[in-house]
């Protein structure tokens, strides 16, 4: 089985590493995804053991923050068929649900984080090994999206200093 990795977006004021650090288990479902490209990709293509970059998103300074593993598969999102849930769907059908989720356990918070405005100006100097990243392309607003291991790997490497 081939380990594939990617990014989920967070508003940190609605959920942020922190959070996920505080679980018992450091363990969360990704849920409230309401995209059908993103919902494809939790449904179709993470499977457990994948690699995840926690991006806070639609904050003052937009970062990857940590990164998660994928400890249980695409499952129909609970919260859509909740009356009382901000993920409430009423279109949505217990015999075929439209939204799904992964759960995911998180496996490092970076001391340092790795801003979008770093991963722009990377970008722009040429850097082969992010210059490529769905993240960066203009008008990419997936809250779950693809990532190359060389990104992932380069990304690592920034949180770290090097």
């Amino acid at each position: 089985m081939t380990i594939k990795y990617w990014l989920m977006k967070s508003e940190p004021n609605t959920y942020s590493i922190d959070d996920l650090a505080a679980q018992t288990d450091k363990t969360t479902c990704w849920e409230g995804v309401r995209n059908y490209q993103a919902r494809n990709l939790l449904r179709d293509e993470i499977a457990v053991g994948d690699r995840v970059l926690f991006y806070h998103s639609a904050c003052k300074q937009p970062a990857v923050v940590g990164t998660a593993v994928v400890s249980k598969a695409g499952y129909p999102d609970p919260f859509q068929f909740d009356p009382k849930s901000n993920y409430f769907d009423p279109k949505s059908d217990p015999n075929n649900p439209r939204w799904y989720l992964v759960d995911i356990t998180l496996e490092s918070k970076f001391d340092r984080p790795v801003t979008l405005a770093e991963l722009r100006e990377l970008a722009r100097s040429g850097r082969a090994s992010i210059k490529d990243m769905v993240l960066l392309q203009k008008g990419s607003r997936l809250s779950v999206q693809p990532v190359r291991k060389k990104e992932f790997d380069t990304i690592l490497k920034m949180s770290r200093g090097v």
